[in-house]
């Protein structure tokens, strides 16, 4: 039986992460991945492959609608649906074979098979029926995640589809019904919304995303319904969504009781993720798991079992491939016995629509929770030359600073390229930069980021210079 330092169950972002950093450091690592590909729900059937189509999808958009202002003149584009799918997945491909040159790059044994615990230091890998065993001294669980959905929701994977699925449509919907106003289910809405097709929401809540900081998520409702006509159905509780025919239809129920039917030829079940964890055998190496199905973890992301730490979607926390990263590097520098750091604070958060949204740290409804006296910032993009340059007026930046120390708080945008630009203020928050900080630092003119120091001299004394 061959025996490791670290095994790590699961090869997703932060499995595979996890697996690099203990082999850098001089441990003996084994990766078990139970699918034939690495990379797991995020480069297999997530992250890459929606980012995929949401780039694809913007180039018809913008071709659709917007070249023409730009003096761009081309007879009607036609969408190619099977050739942006091929590219989706020769995407994920190309990924997916990136990691396999990191595990080969830095002598991690990767073994495919599903492993189940047998106790808290042997595992038994099943592949295809055939099984094997082995030794660890410590454990890694980094099994992900995997779609949710409520009862009265049939899932048959055809009309009534999750997330994997829709990232395999062999057409175009003419009507996308999508139950959550998540950002799952609004990423993919904007795929095929801006490639025609006509898109419901249905949401129980009273707006989208409602983790959002105040405004963003009623600024991104207004924009997905000027520029895609997204309709909306919020505080309605989904009772049924099943096939029939070609058709797949959503029975809902709105605040004052009564019901609504919709009616399309596909429907995204997007409530949420639950954590994966099936077939583990946790029960046997004594691991254990909330009411939730989530693995308990101490603030080291160790088990109540000390050789088994976990990591991701199965415990608590934003379910984000870059937060699972970070735990993975925090546990194989643990177990190398260094002091690493982690900030759950300051994980950022994104939404691939467009305009992006992005944001980190405390939205003013946290900071008023917590009595937290605070002053605001903003700033428009409709002020911002490289904004109106490329015809991307839509959103804003909103910095949150304490009221006596001026040290910034939480940052909230939505705009062009907000998911590149949240990581000025991931930076600025680390070092407790205050808004003034920001506000004296010389950005470069034009850029989208003008908008983070005009909101930051906005917070400092109403001092924006160019609104």
């Amino acid at each position: 039986m061959e025996k490791f330092d670290v095994t790590v169950i699961g090869s997703g972002p932060g499995g595979y992460v996890a697996a690099i950093r203990c082999a850098q450091l001089g441990m003996k690592t084994a990766l078990i991945e139970r699918y034939s590909t690495l990379g797991g729900t995020c480069l297999n059937v997530g992250c890459i492959p929606s980012k995929a189509l949401l780039d694809s999808s913007e180039h018809f958009h913008n071709a659709s609608h917007n070249f023409k202002e730009h003096g761009i003149d081309i007879p009607a584009p036609k969408v190619n649906i099977k050739q942006m799918i091929d590219r989706k997945r020769t995407v994920v491909k190309q990924t997916c074979d990136g990691i396999n040159f990191l595990m080969k790059k830095n002598k991690i044994t990767v073994i495919n098979g599903h492993g189940t615990f047998v106790n808290k230091n042997t595992l038994e890998i099943n592949a295809d029926g055939k099984k094997s065993q082995i030794e660890s001294a410590k454990f890694i669980i980094a099994t992900g995640s995997k779609p949710s959905a409520f009862p009265g929701m049939e899932v048959d994977k055809k009309r009534v589809i999750t997330s994997t699925e829709a990232l395999e449509l062999t057409e175009v919907p003419k009507h996308l019904i999508i139950i959550g106003g998540g950002v799952i289910g609004l990423d993919l809405g904007s795929v095929y919304g801006r490639l025609g097709a006509k898109v419901s929401g249905v949401e129980f809540m009273d707006g989208l995303i409602a983790t959002l900081d105040t405004g963003r998520g009623k600024e991104l409702q207004r924009v997905l319904k000027k520029e895609l006509g997204f309709e909306y159905y919020f505080k309605h509780k989904v009772l049924s969504a099943k096939t029939k025919g070609k058709e797949a239809i959503v029975v809902a129920e709105n605040a004052e009781g009564k019901k609504v039917e919709l009616v399309g030829d596909y429907v995204l079940v997007s409530v949420g993720r639950k954590p994966y964890t099936d077939n583990l055998g946790l029960d046997k190496a004594g691991v254990k798991v909330d009411n939730r199905g989530r693995i308990e973890t101490d603030h080291h992301l160790r088990t109540n079992v000390e050789n088994i730490y976990a990591i991701g979607d199965v415990v608590k926390g934003a379910m984000l491939a870059h937060k699972a990263e970070e735990e993975g590097v925090f546990v194989a520098e643990l177990m190398a016995g260094q002091k690493p750091h982690m900030n759950y604070n300051l994980i950022p958060g994104v939404v691939y629509t467009w305009p992006e949204v992005a944001s980190v740290g405390l939205t003013e409804e946290q900071l008023k929770e917590k009595g937290v006296k605070y002053k605001t910032g903003s700033f428009s993009f409709k002020a911002s030359g490289r904004a109106r340059a490329s015809m991307d007026t839509d959103g804003f930046v909103k910095i949150l600073a304490d009221e006596a120390t001026d040290e910034v708080l939480g940052v909230h945008m939505i705009g062009p390229r907000a998911a590149d630009m949240i990581a000025e203020a991931v930076v600025a928050m680390e070092y407790r930069a205050s808004a003034e900080d920001i506000a004296r630092m010389c950005h470069a003119h034009p850029t989208f980021t003008e908008a983070i120091k005009e909101a930051a001299l906005d917070a400092t004394g109403k001092r924006a210079l160019h609104m």
